[in-house]
C-alpha cells in the first residue's frame, strides 16, 4: 500500500502543476478510480472530456476512449498511460473491412458504437454508448436502413428496445462474450436470493437470465436503488469498486464466480497501472495524436451523439 500513496500523492501534485484532469472508466484497478478526478462509463467520459477546462486530459481507460477526448479536446494534450490499451471490439472492425461492409449498403444509416476506432467514427452518422444506445436509434431517420457496429451483442438487444431491424457488424467483446449461462445459471441455484445485472455486450443466452440490462453505470444506478441485498454482476469486474463505494452493506459476486480466473477482467483495461499513471504524467508521454482531417470527420458524429442524449 506504502508504494501506492507514494504515487498517489506524487499525480495529485503533478496534476496541479500541469493543469491536467484525470478521467478513468470503471473497468480500470480501483487506486485508479479512487485517484481520479471523474469515474464513469463511455457516454460519462465523453461529456466529461467535452465540457474540460484542463489544459491536459490523462485518460485512464482504453485506446478509443483516448481518441475521443482528442476528438473533442483538438487543441488539448491528451495523455494515456499504456498506448497498447486496445480494445477487442475495436480491433474486430478494421477501417477497411468496415468500408467494404457500408459500400453494400449505401443508403444506410450509419451507428457506431463508442468502442470502435476513429477512422470507424468518421465513416459513421452518428455514435452511441450503451447508456444511450436506444435513445441513439429511435432517433435515426426512420425511412433509413441503419448499420450497426461493431457489437452484434448490444445491437440485437437495442433492435429488441427499439422494434428498429438493424443490419450488424458481427462483432463481439471478449470479456463479455466468456460469460457462461450454464455457470450463471448455477449461480442462480446457489444464490436464489440475489439478482443477476448484465451487461448487454453480453450474449443473448446468458442476458434473458437478467432481472436487469443497462449498460455500466445504468448497471451501477440499479444496485444501488434497489431494495435488494445480493446481486450477481455480468459485466467487467471493475464496477464492483464503485458498488461497494456507494452501496457498501450488499453482497456482489462477480460472474463467472471468482475461481482464480480473471477472465472476467478486461486485459486491455487492467493494462494501465498506478505506475504508468504517475510517470505518463511526469514525462507527457505517451501522447494520443491523431491527423487533424481524421479529427474533424470523427467530430461531427460524436457530437450528434452528445447533442442527442
Amino acid at each position: 500500500m506504502g508504494v501506492d500513496t507514494d504515487y498517489e500523492a506524487k499525480i495529485q501534485d503533478l496534476k496541479q502543476s500541469m493543469n491536467a484532469v484525470i478521467l478513468a472508466h470503471y473497468y480500470q484497478e480501483s487506486e485508479i478510480q479512487d485517484v481520479a478526478d471523474f469515474v464513469g462509463d463511455s457516454l460519462a467520459l465523453a461529456q466529461a472530456a467535452a465540457k474540460t477546462k484542463a489544459d491536459v486530459i490523462v485518460f485512464c481507460g482504453v485506446h478509443f476512449m483516448a481518441e475521443t477526448a482528442k476528438i473533442l479536446n483538438p487543441t488539448k494534450q491528451v495523455l494515456l498511460p499504456d498506448l497498447k490499451a486496445g480494445c477487442s471490439l475495436s480491433d474486430r472492425c478494421p477501417p477497411a473491412a468496415f468500408q467494404a461492409f457500408k459500400q453494400k449498403h449505401p443508403d444506410a444509416f450509419v451507428v457506431s458504437y463508442v468502442n470502435s476506432s476513429a477512422a470507424v467514427k468518421a465513416m459513421s452518422d452518428v455514435i452511441c454508448t450503451s447508456s444511450n444506445a436506444v435513445k441513439i436509434v429511435h432517433r435515426a431517420p426512420k425511412d433509413r436502413q441503419i448499420l450497426f457496429a461493431p457489437d452484434q451483442h448490444l445491437g440485437r438487444h437495442v433492435m429488441k428496445q427499439t422494434g428498429r431491424d438493424m443490419v450488424l457488424w458481427p462483432g463481439s467483446c471478449i470479456v463479455h462474450e466468456i460469460f457462461s449461462e450454464k455457470k450463471l445459471v448455477q449461480l442462480k441455484v446457489e444464490h436464489p436470493d440475489a439478482e443477476v445485472v448484465a451487461h448487454p455486450e453480453c450474449e443473448q443466452a446468458v442476458l434473458r437470465h437478467a432481472d436487469f440490462i443497462g449498460s455500466t453505470k445504468g448497471i451501477l444506478d440499479y444496485v444501488v436503488a434497489s431494495p435488494k441485498q445480493k446481486f450477481i454482476v455480468v459485466t467487467e469486474a471493475g464496477i464492483i469498486h464503485q458498488m461497494e463505494l456507494k452501496a457498501p452493506g450488499k453482497t456482489y459476486i462477480p460472474a463467472p464466480p471468482d475461481n482464480g480466473c480473471a477472465c472476467n477482467e478486461c486485459p486491455y483495461m487492467r493494462l494501465n497501472t498506478m505506475e504508468k499513471l504517475y510517470r505518463c504524467m511526469r514525462d507527457r508521454t505517451p501522447e494520443l495524436i491523431l491527423p487533424a482531417d481524421l479529427q474533424a470527420a470523427a467530430r461531427a458524429p460524436l457530437e450528434r451523439m452528445l447533442e442527442w442524449s
